[in-house]
């Protein structure tokens, strides 16, 4: 038997992730030394509570509640504690004694990733995140190392397994948005609390992640503009599929030129449900999976797909980062930094610039499109598609219609102030919808 160096590995968490990292730790033992070049000790597992239940049996003289007992003297440390503290302060502490970090905490990183970050450089430590943006699929490294010598156009993604699962049932069969999120939540696809993932906060989190790799910029939380997927209806859904287009929770991150910024360049990152046309890769994208699609100025298209959640799953990209981090340890030298020396500006979402399907009720009679399309026309929207319908009550004409609007693209704020005189207009009864248009 080879003789490998020996490596200590603290585990801090056992929820869902955490509980099958270390049964595949203790299972697959001798195979992961052999890819390493160091058997890997799982040192033990820091939990609030050694009794509480859990989906994997494990030895129960693994366990403790004194993190940082167990941190000191680790070599890597793996954080799947989740939130903000006490992730952030073990984080930091394992660094400090010299630990590597595997973790697949997006809140943390897309908050304080820049500390984090900085703190292994002054100690030559290395930070892993590969579960961090979405959950199996490899994205992490192809955006760091991969594509680290080209220059990556526009990042869109699927990046919300729940979002993403309710969306195309809503689609496929006409679900409503509240039985579909119980069964989402029956399916434990969703928390009893879905606000994380229907408001869009978590796919902003990795948008923040995601934006900050391809464009080599520390892109804060605060500066991705978020929306969610509460206000989708079957109207909404019937409109995009009669249009040719599906509609999906997406995180967009995009270089744009011709700007205020020593280069002229700057970075958009948004998330919002928008339409996506059926022909795209991204709209076969069904149920709870994810995925990615990288637009790169030599590679060109790349599409990563797969499970973007579960335990199991997430816990193969965690291991894949505690290989890498073992590694380092036998090969030596300092960690390598993030790359963040571009310093683009992150824009708000008013220069945009993204195509819309903007849906009216309007009063039928003659005259009304005219007025409308010199609405648009003076804010500098311009028309592409018009569909009209009459809208009718009891069987009976209601004297309203429906106009579904497609438009060419246009500046998100040209757009936003022209809805608002729309919306003003003695023509227009009510905006029902606006959705901006991603894809070609």
């Amino acid at each position: 038997m080879i003789d490998y160096r020996h490596l200590r590995v603290a585990l801090l968490g056992a929820g869902a992730v955490g509980s099958q990292v270390a049964a595949l730790l203790l299972k697959h033992a001798d195979e992961l030394a052999d890819r390493a070049g160091a058997s890997l000790e799982l040192a033990g597992i820091a939990v609030r509570d050694i009794d509480a239940p859990r989906d994997v049996d494990l030895p129960r003289e693994l366990f403790t509640t004194d993190a940082e007992s167990l941190i000191v003297g680790a070599d890597i440390v793996i954080e799947l504690i989740g939130g903000i503290e006490p992730a952030r302060t073990h984080v930091l502490q394992a660094i400090n004694s010299g630990a590597d970090i595997v973790t697949a905490n997006k809140a943390l990183l897309a908050t304080h990733g820049a500390e984090i970050f900085d703190a292994a450089d002054q100690v030559g430590a290395q930070v892993y995140y590969e579960a961090a943006a979405a959950g199996a699929i490899p994205i992490i490294r192809p955006l760091r190392d991969s594509l680290a010598g080209d220059r990556v156009q526009r990042i869109m993604g699927i990046v919300n397994g729940t979002t993403n699962y309710i969306l195309d049932r809503m689609d496929t069969e006409g679900a409503d948005f509240g039985d579909v999120l119980a069964q989402a939540q029956a399916l434990g696809y969703a928390e009893s609390d879905p606000t994380a993932d229907v408001e869009g906060y978590d796919a902003a989190q990795k948008a923040a992640i995601l934006a900050s790799l391809a464009f080599h910029t520390t892109v804060p939380l605060e500066a991705v503009h978020r929306e969610g997927i509460t206000h989708i209806d079957a109207a909404m859904m019937d409109a995009a599929r009669s249009a040719g287009y599906v509609i999906k929770l997406l995180a967009v991150c995009e270089r744009l030129t011709g700007h205020d910024s020593p280069t002229g360049e700057a970075i958009s990152v948004r998330v919002y449900p928008a339409l996506i046309s059926r022909d795209h890769p991204l709209a076969s994208v069904h149920g709870a999976n994810n995925a990615v699609f990288v637009e790169a100025e030599a590679a060109g298209p790349l599409m990563f797909y797969g499970a973007g959640a579960g335990g199991v799953q997430t816990a193969s990209a965690v291991l894949g980062d505690v290989v890498s981090a073992a590694r380092r340890h036998i090969a030596g030298g300092v960690g390598v930094g993030e790359s963040t020396r571009a310093n683009l500006p992150v824009l708000e979402i008013g220069h945009a610039v993204t195509r819309y399907q903007v849906t009216l009720e309007v009063s039928d009679q003659p005259g009304v499109l005219a007025t409308i399309a010199g609405i648009l026309s003076d804010g500098r929207v311009s028309i592409a598609t018009v569909e009209q319908s009459v809208i009718a009550v009891d069987g009976e004409d209601s004297g309203r219609a429906r106009l579904v609007i497609g438009t060419h693209s246009a500046r998100e704020q040209d757009l936003s102030d022209t809805v608002d005189r729309l919306a003003d207009s003695d023509v227009v009864e009510r905006v029902v919808s606006v959705l901006r248009v991603e894809g070609n």
